[in-house]
């Protein structure tokens, strides 16, 4: 590994070290951008310390991610790499990590509706394939993300000074995009969908960095899980030629502690009732035009756009939303619903205030312990223990796949591999979703609003 060039100061990690080409890409203004991005968002109302940047969030998912790797490439069982090609594939992962979050909005998700169609982007790698991104959708930032990856001034910094192939990162980034396979070919093994998964999974370096480090700077527990523990037990499973990404079922314990920790962050800081009025009131101001301001698809016309330059945008204006967000005069909480989707219908109660002439904000936040289940339950009954390497032909193959290695006895020379969902009963215990709906009206409707709907809330 080169000798690093600097060293990042962080209250998580401590020393991040940064190599001389990695700090080229840092110092980029798309990059520098995310500085000016909460990670959260409108949350620091709630929580005063929730000011850190995504940009923040960015060079720690890039010191896991480094960290993740060495720990699965010097596991027991994980077949050998040669030094020079696992340093290519470490530099392949450390930039997605870096640059994964690059192509997000102002105020994190609560812009994202605004953004343009995917035909203005004009994205090269998408061309092709215009079946796996119709250009007339709705641009998102994993959009802006790939534009900036594949066809921006960071583009050759990638390619030269770092030495990999943009496409390589984008691919990771979006596991969907057709790429190169040989890309993350080394040993006869495809590499891309363990290092996919370290991106984007149930168990990605993004998730672990960002949970302990929105409950540091929240001031709130719900976050804290042992990162040591997963990192020292991450591992590999091949199957049909290719790596995916696997545990060590003595930390399936800590990964469930994990699981846990994000759904309570959700419940807790993430659908926060404040930041939800919020991004409610900004949505409103948005579509009533926003006084011109709109999201560029000019990708270095991007680098300018942050919180600054839209709170700016909402300070000089005169629109009753934009007013109420900067003078901190939101629509207050009147209610709010927990449990099934079934049980949180409020339109009775949204029926008495427009009889009553009560202006209201309504807001759903859906919540789920994970998506990963969804989509592996129909087949995971059927499979079965599976002796290391090997996976029965009649089986789809487990393209996104988490599997859980153990020894079937102390001393047993074999290892066993199980389906992540086999070696856990959270996602069972936890498969439905949690509904939050809520109600907001003015501050100074509170008291009237409360007395029409005293008999049936």
């Amino acid at each position: 590994m080169a000798r690093a060039a600097a060293e990042v100061r962080d209250p998580i990690h401590g020393g991040i070290p940064v190599e001389r080409s990695e700090l080229k890409l840092l110092d980029h203004p798309l990059f520098q951008r995310l500085r000016y991005i909460k990670q959260l968002g409108f949350s620091d109302l709630s929580f005063p310390g929730a000011t850190h940047s995504r940009y923040l969030h960015s060079v720690g998912a890039l010191h896991v991610a480094g960290v993740a790797f060495d720990s699965i490439m010097d596991a027991p069982g994980t077949p050998e790499v040669r030094p020079a090609r696992r340093r290519e594939l470490r530099q392949i992962l450390r930039a997605a990590a870096m640059l994964h979050d690059v192509g997000h909005a102002p105020f994190s998700h609560a812009t994202e509706f605004a953004m343009p169609d995917l035909r203005d982007l004009k994205i090269g790698a998408y061309a092709h394939r215009p079946d796996l991104y119709p250009p007339g959708r709705q641009a998102t930032h994993e959009d802006y993300t790939i534009k900036i990856v594949t066809d921006s001034s960071i583009t050759p910094l990638l390619e030269h000074e770092l030495g990999v192939p943009a496409g390589a990162v984008a691919g990771l980034v979006d596991p969907d995009l057709p790429v190169d396979p040989s890309w993350y070919e080394a040993g006869g093994i495809d590499w891309r969908p363990l290092l996919q998964q370290l991106i984007s999974s149930e168990l990605d370096v993004d998730r672990m960095d960002y949970l302990v480090r929105d409950s540091h700077f929240t001031g709130v527990h719900y976050g804290v899980f042992d990162l040591n523990w997963l990192m020292n037990n991450l591992a590999c499973h091949v199957v049909d030629g290719a790596a995916y990404l696997a545990l060590q079922a003595r930390a399936i314990y800590a990964f469930d502690d994990f699981l846990i920790a994000r759904y309570h962050m959700f419940l807790m800081v993430y659908f926060h009732y404040r930041s939800v009025a919020y991004e409610e009131m900004l949505h409103r101001y948005l579509n009533a035009g926003a006084d011109g301001w709109t999201i560029p698809a000019d990708i270095e016309s991007y680098a300018l756009v942050d919180d600054a330059q839209l709170t700016d945008q909402l300070r000089r204006s005169d629109n009753e939303w934009a007013r109420r967000i900067v003078q901190r005069k939101e629509f207050k909480l009147l209610l709010e619903r927990h449990g099934s989707p079934a049980d949180v219908d409020l339109s009775h109660i949204l029926v008495r205030l427009a009889e009553g002439g009560i202006p209201v904000i309504t807001a759903a936040s859906r919540g789920q312990l994970s998506k990963y289940f969804d989509g592996r339950a129909a087949h995971a009954a059927t499979q079965g223990e599976l002796p290391l390497g090997t996976h029965p032909t009649a089986a789809p193959r487990p393209t996104s796949a988490i599997w859980v290695l153990e020894r079937p006895y102390r001393g047993s020379p074999t290892l066993r591999a199980r389906h992540l969902e086999q070696s856990t009963g959270l996602f069972e215990r936890y498969s439905e979703q949690l509904t939050m709906s809520r109600i907001y009206v003015p501050l100074e409707r509170l008291g009237d609003a409360g007395a029409l709907i005293d008999d049936i809330a």
